[in-house]
C-alpha cells in the first residue's frame, strides 16, 4: 500500500497517510484520459457558429445573363458561393459537439491521473484548511507553505470560506470531490487533498 505525507498548514509533515492501491497506485491508461480529456471540451463548446448558405443570403432571385450566346460560363445566381457576396458552400452550422463516455472509463480516467501525479509527487495531503474566514492572503500563504501554489484543491465538500479565499489567487482552483473532472487534473501542476478529501476520493473511485 503506498503512503503519502500529510502536511500542516505551515507545511511541517503530521504524519503519514496509507492511500488505496486501486485509486492511488495503478498503471496509468492514457489513452482514455485522452479521451476523458478531449469529451470535457467537448462537452464546454457552444457549437453556435453559422454561415449563410446560398439560400439564405438576399438578392439572387434573377439569372444574371442568358444561358448561351454571351461566351461567359452559364450562372444561375449571383448568390452562388462562387460570386462574391454569394453563400458559403459546406459551411459551419450550429450543432453539438458532444458525446457521452462511459462512467467507467471516466472513473478510470481519474484513476490513472492521481496514479501518475501521485507517481510525479504532484499530490499533496494536508489535514485540514480550517479557514475561520474569508482570507486570501491565509490561503495564498498555505498554498507557499506545501509548494502549491499552481494547484486544483479538491475539499470533501463545500467549504464557503476556502472556495472564496482562492477566488483572486492565480493558478489556483477549488472543487469538491463530486465536481472534480480529468482536464482541471492535467491541468495544474499539483492537485491539493486534504485528509478527508482522500477518504471520499477512495469510497468514490475504489
Amino acid at each position: 500500500m503506498s503512503k503519502i505525507e500529510v502536511l500542516d498548514k505551515s507545511g511541517k509533515k503530521v504524519k503519514d497517510l496509507d492511500l488505496n492501491e486501486a485509486v492511488f497506485g495503478i498503471e496509468p491508461n492514457t489513452s482514455v484520459v485522452h479521451s476523458a480529456v478531449v469529451n470535457f471540451l467537448a462537452n464546454q463548446r457552444q457549437g453556435t457558429q453559422s454561415t449563410k448558405t446560398r439560400s439564405e443570403v438576399s438578392g439572387g432571385g434573377r439569372k444574371p445573363w442568358r444561358q448561351k450566346g454571351t461566351g461567359r460560363a452559364r450562372q444561375g445566381s449571383i448568390r452562388a458561393s462562387q460570386w462574391v457576396g454569394g453563400g458559403v458552400a459546406l459551411g459551419p452550422k450550429p450543432r453539438s459537439y458532444s458525446f457521452k463516455m462511459n462512467k467507467k472509463e471516466k472513473d478510470l480516467a481519474v484513476r490513472s491521473i492521481l496514479s501518475a501525479k501521485l507517481n510525479d509527487k504532484e499530490i499533496v495531503v494536508i489535514d485540514s484548511f480550517d479557514m475561520k474566514n474569508i482570507k486570501t492572503a491565509e490561503l495564498a500563504k498555505t498554498l507557499k507553505n506545501i509548494k502549491a501554489e499552481d494547484a486544483y484543491v479538491v475539499l470533501p465538500a463545500v467549504d464557503v470560506n476556502v472556495q472564496k479565499s482562492a477566488r483572486n489567487i492565480e493558478d489556483v482552483k477549488t472543487c469538491t470531490v463530486n465536481s472534480m473532472n480529468v482536464y482541471d487534473l492535467v491541468k495544474y501542476e499539483k492537485v491539493v487533498l486534504t485528509v478527508d478529501s482522500v477518504k471520499k476520493i477512495e469510497e468514490v473511485y475504489a
